[in-house]
């Protein structure tokens, strides 16, 4: 006897709850190996954030926070040796923000020690693996509002 099986569509909301569900475990697993560098997730994910020079006030768009929040963010990463603050060619006024080898080191480290999600990802095949990449790709453009 062949099986079948339905599909059930999930609804938005479903989709949004376990979007926060996987993104919020996402979140602890970074934050947890971002404090075993000595560095508030806030940090952590600037780090992440300037990968290219970037000046202060985008630097606070990518982070979802003030613009006087990320002067102390930079003042810890800056004082840590992770990143540095340069003037702007194009304008003086304008602070940029820019990660040091070292930061990128413990950048790398801190995604690196990532256990859980790494297992996560590690369950997937590579087929499964393809399809959340491209899945992402799709829709954070609408989420980040970088629609064209």
């Amino acid at each position: 006897m062949g099986s079948t099986t339905s599909t059930t569509v999930p609804t938005n909301a479903e989709l949004m709850e376990a979007l926060a569900a996987v993104g919020g475990a996402y979140f602890q697993d970074f934050a947890a190996a971002a404090a075993r560098h000595g560095l508030s997730s806030s940090q952590a994910k600037a780090l992440g954030a300037v990968q290219e020079p970037v000046p202060m006030r985008a630097l606070a768009g990518r982070l979802g926070c003030d613009a006087s929040n990320v002067t102390g963010i930079v003042d810890r990463l800056e004082s840590l040796g992770l990143a540095r603050r340069e003037a702007s060619a194009g304008d003086r006024r304008v602070k940029i923000v820019v990660i040091t080898e070292q930061g990128r080191e413990i950048l790398a480290l801190i995604r690196g020690e990532m256990g859980r999600t790494h297992q996560a990802f590690e369950s997937l095949d590579g087929e499964q693996r393809a399809a959340l990449h491209s899945i992402c790709l799709q829709v954070l453009p609408v989420l980040s509002g970088r629609t064209a």
